[in-house]
């Protein structure tokens, strides 16, 4: 039986939020192993003169602690 941790991390694309999400799993895979499950929890994005420019995709993690 393993015992997992949660955390909350943001990811960004200028393109989708779809590209927002695997951005952060992506990124937060190259320091965090075994990611278990990842769970989108908001969205949002940064508008500049009336047209969207960040997608911004917050999404919480969780995974197993290593012993």
């Amino acid at each position: 039986m393993g015992v997992y941790k949660i955390i909350d991390i943001v990811g960004t694309s200028t393109n989708s939020f779809a590209d927002a999400a695997k951005n952060a799993i992506i990124e937060a895979s190259k320091t965090v192993k075994k990611i278990r499950r990842a769970e989108a929890t908001k969205f949002d994005i940064k508008v500049e003169n009336d047209k969207p420019t960040l997608f911004r995709a917050e999404m919480r993690i969780s995974f197993e602690i290593e012993r």
